[in-house]
C-alpha cells in the first residue's frame, strides 16, 4: 500500500527522498481505516520505507492488530530519488525544467538528472534505478517469506516499480499505473523470483469511502469502467465456456447487482458489451440506474473460442488432450485451441476493438465515463496490452467475476492510458478476490 496523505502531498510538492514531509491528520485517519480493514487478515510481517511518512503509516496500521506483526523499515523501499526537484511545486518544476519534465512524463525510462559530485558530474536515471531497487527488494523478501502474507507500506514511485517489476511491465510504462494515498494492491507470488506473479488487484480505495479512484487530472477525461461478467454455473463448475452462450446464475446476477450499486452514483454516459448473454445481462443490470443508455454490442469482444474444450472440465480436457492443459497454464501464447483460437488471435481482435471504442467515445468535446463489459480472456489481453505486456503474460492479470477496472484517457485516443484500478472486487466483499476461480 501507499502511505497516507503527507504535508507535501497536500501542497503538491515533490517529495522524493526528502524526509521533511509528515503524515497529515487526514493521512492518519486513512491509515487507521486501512489498519481496521487489514486487521482481520493473517499478516505475517510488515515492511516499510524508513521515510517518516511511510513508517508512521505502517505504525498506525500495525497498532490495529491484536497481535501486531513485526515492522521492519528497509532502505530498499525508499521513494524515487529526484534530488534536483525535491521540495519544489510540480508546476514550478514543469516551468523551470520543461524538457526534462516532458521526458519524465512521456519517456520516464529515458529521464535522467545530471548530478555534480566530488568526483565530477554523473548521470542519474531515477526510474531505471528505482526499478532495479524494486527487483532487489523482491529477491530479498521472497527468500525469507515463502507461503506468508506480507504487508508493504511505501510510496507512489517505488510501489509502481514493485508492481511493474513483479509482473513484467517495462519501466517505460511507469506513469500508466496509479497509486492513491492509502490504496491497497494485492500481488500473489507462486514461488521464487522469476516465477509467475499474479496482480490480483491494483489501487483499491473503497475502504477509504472512495469507490473508484478519481482522475489524476481535473481536465475532461475519457473514463472506461472495464467489467467482467458475473458468475455462470459453468464458472462455478470450472467448465470451459468460450463462445458457448451461458447465462448468469443467481450468484452472477447478485454480483452484477452489487456492481450496479457500487457504480450507481457515477454519471455513466454509455455502455459497451460483448453480445454473449453473460456480459450483456451484467451490463443491463448495471445500466438499470442509467435507463437512457442503449447498449453498444461489439462482436469482437466475444470470449476466446476454446473449440473442442468448450463444455468440458479440466479432467476431461486432460483425458482427451494429454499435456495440452499444462501447456495452456505454463505457456498460453503457444497453444492453438483444438478447432478454436490462439491467444494471439484473441489479442488482435480484442485490442483492435478496444482502440475503436476509445476512438468512438473520444469525439465528444467533453469526454464521458462509460462501461465496457466483457470476459476473462478478453479483459486480460486488453489490460496486458495497456500495460506493455504480451501474450506470455496472460496469467499475470486476474479478472474476477463482477470485477471493475478503471482506465482513463487524459489526452483522448492519441494519449497514453492510465490504469487507475484493476480487478476491484471489494463491492463483492473484502480486500481479497473471493470470486470463483472458474474456467474461461
Amino acid at each position: 500500500m501507499r502511505h497516507g496523505q503527507s504535508s507535501y502531498n497536500a501542497k503538491r510538492l515533490i517529495q522524493g527522498r526528502s524526509d521533511e514531509s509528515v503524515v497529515t491528520e487526514k493521512g492518519r485517519q486513512d491509515a487507521q481505516k486501512v489498519g481496521n480493514t487489514l486487521s482481520s487478515l493473517p499478516i505475517d510481517a510488515i515492511y516499510s520505507s524508513p521515510l517518516q511518512r511511510a513508517k508512521t503509516t505502517a505504525e498506525i496500521i500495525q497498532n490495529c492488530f491484536k497481535e501486531p506483526p513485526t515492522l521492519s523499515p528497509t532502505e530498499q523501499l525508499r521513494e524515487v530519488d529526484l534530488p534536483l526537484w525535491e521540495k519544489l511545486h510540480k508546476d514550478e518544476v514543469a516551468k523551470k525544467f520543461p524538457d526534462e519534465y516532458q521526458c519524465w512524463k512521456e519517456r520516464p525510462h529515458e529521464f535522467k538528472m545530471v548530478l555534480s559530485t566530488s568526483e565530477g558530474q554523473r548521470e542519474h536515471f531515477p526510474v531505471l534505478s528505482l526499478y532495479e531497487q524494486a527487483q532487489e527488494f523482491w529477491q530479498t523478501l521472497l527468500e525469507k517469506h515463502q507461503n506468508q502474507t506480507i504487508l508493504i507500506v511505501a510510496h507512489n514511485g517505488i510501489n509502481r516499480c514493485l508492481i511493474m517489476s513483479a509482473i513484467g511491465v517495462p519501466p517505460s510504462h511507469y506513469h500508466r499505473i496509479q497509486q492513491s494515498n492509502c490504496c491497497i494492491n494485492v500481488l500473489n507470488f507462486t514461488g521464487n523470483w522469476g516465477e509467475t506473479v499474479q496482480l490480483e488487484s491494483l489501487n483499491q480505495t473503497s475502504h477509504l469511502g472512495i469507490s473508484i479512484p478519481p482522475p489524476r487530472s481535473t481536465d475532461n477525461v475519457l473514463r472506461l469502467l472495464f467489467i467482467r461478467h458475473g458468475e455462470t454455473q459453468w464458472n462455478r463448475e470450472s467448465r470451459f465456456q468460450g463462445i458457448r452462450d451461458i447465462p448468469l446464475n443467481e450468484n452472477g446476477k447478485n454480483q452484477a447487482q452489487k456492481a450496479a450499486n457500487f457504480l450507481k452514483n457515477i454519471p455513466i454516459a454509455f455502455g459497451v458489451s460483448s453480445p454473449l448473454l453473460r456480459p450483456k445481462e451484467t451490463a443491463e443490470i448495471i445500466l438499470q440506474y442509467h435507463p437512457d443508455i442503449t447498449l453498444d454490442l461489439r462482436p469482437a469482444l466475444t470470449e476466446i473460442c476454446h473449440g473442442l474444450w468448450e463444455g468440458k472440465l479440466e479432467s476431461e480436457i486432460e483425458a482427451n488432450f494429454p499435456g495440452m492443459l499444462k501447456q495452456w497454464k505454463e505457456a498460453p501464447e503457444t497453444v492453438q485451441m483444438p478447432e478454436g483460437e490462439t491467444l494471439q488471435q484473441v489479442w488482435d481482435r480484442a485490442v483492435a476493438c478496444w482502440q475503436e471504442i476509445v476512438k468512438d467515445y473520444s469525439h465528444d468535446p467533453n469526454p464521458k465515463t462509460g462501461i465496457v463489459v466483457a470476459h476473462d480472456a478478453i479483459n486480460k489481453v486488453i489490460l496486458c496490452e495497456l500495460l506493455g505486456l504480451n501474450p506470455a503474460n496472460f496469467w499475470n492479470i486476474k479478472q474476477g467475476n463482477g470485477c471493475v477496472s478503471v482506465i482513463d484517457y487524459p489526452k483522448g485516443v492519441n494519449g497514453h492510458p492510465v490504469l487507475q484500478a484493476i480487478n476491484l472486487t471489494s463491492h463483492l466483499g473484502g480486500v481479497l478476490d473471493k470470486t470463483a476461480a472458474g474456467a474461461l
